[in-house]
C-alpha cells in the first residue's frame, strides 16, 4: 500500500514539473487518500497485535 502512495507521489511531482496541474492534482490526492488508508491499517494492526500478546 504504501508503495503505491510512493508511486502516485511520483507521477504528481513529474507531472506538477512538465505542467499538467489536473493531472499532478489528482495524483496527489489519490497518493494522500492511500496513505491514510495505510495509516489506519498500520495503526489497528498495531492495536490488534498489542491485544494480543
Amino acid at each position: 500500500m504504501l508503495r503505491w502512495t510512493v508511486i502516485f507521489l511520483i507521477i504528481a511531482l513529474i507531472a506538477a514539473l512538465f505542467g499538467f496541474g489536473g493531472i499532478a492534482a489528482g495524483a496527489a490526492s489519490i497518493a494522500k487518500i492511500l496513505f491514510f488508508i495505510f495509516l489506519v491499517l498500520f495503526v489497528i494492526s498495531l492495536v490488534a497485535g498489542a491485544v494480543r500478546r
